[in-house]
């Protein structure tokens, strides 16, 4: 089984819960939607349903637009954990600062993360949050969800605290997320050669439809992870 840790924002095997190998995991802060400018340690797991992560797999994904790097155990603190070890790491890295929050995110998040190493981290005084392209099933006393759905995959999870959209996507229907059942509702620009073009069209729908939020990824424009 694998598991896996990498450097913050923010390889399809067999998984199975309870020890695993992390890419990596940093302290860094939430610079995109409801969690902006909020500091957090991040836990990336290796491993994703909607891409390998290997370039060569690219043009044939679900996800073809992912910019992470989550292959491997070679990050930043990555390497194989059990659950009371990584949640000691994670305390170790943390220090003594008070308002203690993990953001398990990916890859995929859900293919790994299970009930003991959530237990193990509320034990140690931490707040539990995932980012999830939300098409497994959670069933974990998580303090915050978000979900970034893909288009062209099944979204199984249809509430929570976040719902945030990579914008715009081929074949998209903002419409179909309208009866979801979450706290913010947030779109956010895709990345990349079209960027600026691309947050110009998110900014206008926004507008043009005031239930949506606009997300950007101010981590990256202040220079931090």
């Amino acid at each position: 089984m694998k598991r896996g840790i990498l450097q913050a924002d923010s390889v399809l095997d067999q998984f199975q819960p309870v020890h695993g190998d992390y890419p990596g995991m940093i302290a860094g802060i939430l610079g995109q939607a409801a969690g902006e400018l909020n500091q957090a340690m991040f836990v990336r797991f290796s491993g994703c349903n909607l891409w390998s992560g290997r370039e060569q797999h690219r043009s044939s994904a679900i996800c073809k637009f992912c910019d992470t790097d989550f292959v491997g155990t070679n990050g930043i603190n990555g390497g194989t954990y059990a659950a009371k070890d990584l949640v000691l790491k994670l305390t170790e890295l943390w220090g003594d600062q008070g308002n203690r929050l993990i953001v398990f995110t990916g890859g995929e998040p859900m293919l790994q993360l299970d009930a003991r190493l959530i237990e193990e981290c509320k034990k140690s005084g931490f707040d539990t949050a995932i980012e999830t392209n939300g098409t497994i099933a959670i069933d974990l006393d998580l303090d915050w969800i978000c979900v970034s759905p893909k288009q062209g995959s099944e979204l199984i999870v249809h509430q929570g605290n976040e719902l945030k959209v990579v914008y715009p996507q081929e074949g998209q229907d903002l419409d179909h997320f309208l009866d979801l059942k979450f706290d913010h509702m947030y779109l956010q620009p895709m990345d990349g050669l079209e960027g600026k073009e691309n947050t110009r069209k998110t900014i206008q729908y926004c507008l043009e439809n005031p239930r949506w939020k606009l997300s950007i990824q101010q981590h990256k424009l202040i220079g931090m992870a």
